[in-house]
């Protein structure tokens, strides 16, 4: 099913095209015109919209600070903008390997011109194996025009996340099961490298969001997470309260707390 509305920019690279289309309420990233990549409404342009985004956030639950954010998968950037309006004190790395993507992310969906935002044109594989600045959280939302990115799960990748995360760091992932990798052998290599440290629960769509930590997960009560949640959520605007309630309803075990 094609995506609802007007066609209102398509530029070519050597990917593939990259498409923006626009309806009455939204205007809509696409790489094929079927598949949404980003969306954002026109009313509320700093928003998140989709689910898996919103649910992404429930990683600043944990960290009882954070000054350094990257993003690894521009998209259209909401991540990045939401983060740098909710938050007036941290700096973003976001990673992007197509420099279209990053143009039409300013030209349609107002990515700002910001100090505390950093672009960087490379793949993202090998920017985090050559990376040397330290996140307190990275989000990896790595899709092309086929679906998920392979090398979002492979080894090499996700451990140069690891060593790219603070001491009390944790790497979000945004996964969608496919038929190159089962979602066993994805949690098993989830598990090895990251030592079971991993908190994870499904949204709607198909997609699976993963909290994986480089140090213990932090020990937390039942009221401290629900307050997070509800304190993220009037700052942030996006329904991320529900989530602090699902993780505690279905992994309580893993915090260190009776």
């Amino acid at each position: 099913m094609s995506i609802e509305g007007t066609c209102i920019s398509s530029r070519d690279d050597e990917y593939g095209p990259v498409q923006v289309y626009q309806n009455q309420t939204s205007r809509i990233l696409s790489f094929d015109g079927y598949v949404e990549q980003s969306c954002m409404r026109l009313n509320e342009p700093n928003g998140l919209v989709h689910r898996y985004t919103q649910a992404m956030m429930s990683g600043l639950f944990f960290l009882p600070r954070f000054r350094v954010a990257t993003i690894m998968g521009l998209g259209a950037g909401s991540m990045a903008k939401c983060l740098l309006s909710s938050f007036d004190d941290i700096d973003i790395h976001a990673v992007e390997y197509r420099q279209e993507v990053i143009n039409t992310a300013k030209d349609f969906f107002h990515l700002p011109d910001n100090e505390r935002l950093h672009l960087h044109l490379d793949d993202a594989v090998i920017y985090m194996k050559g990376n040397s600045i330290k996140s307190d959280i990275i989000f990896s939302d790595l899709y092309n025009t086929h679906g998920m990115e392979p090398r979002q799960i492979q080894l090499s990748y996700l451990r140069n996340c690891k060593k790219s995360l603070t001491q009390q760091g944790v790497l979000v992932l945004n996964l969608w099961h496919q038929d190159f990798r089962s979602g066993a052998e994805i949690e098993d290599l989830l598990s090895h490298e990251f030592e079971n440290r991993l908190l994870s629960f499904p949204v709607e769509g198909g997609n699976t969001i993963v909290l994986a930590f480089k140090n213990n997960i932090p020990s937390i009560k039942r009221k401290v997470l629900l307050e997070k949640g509800n304190q993220l959520e009037a700052k942030m605007n996006i329904p991320v309260a529900r989530y602090a309630k699902l993780l505690w309803s279905t992994q309580q075990y893993k915090f260190g707390i009776d």
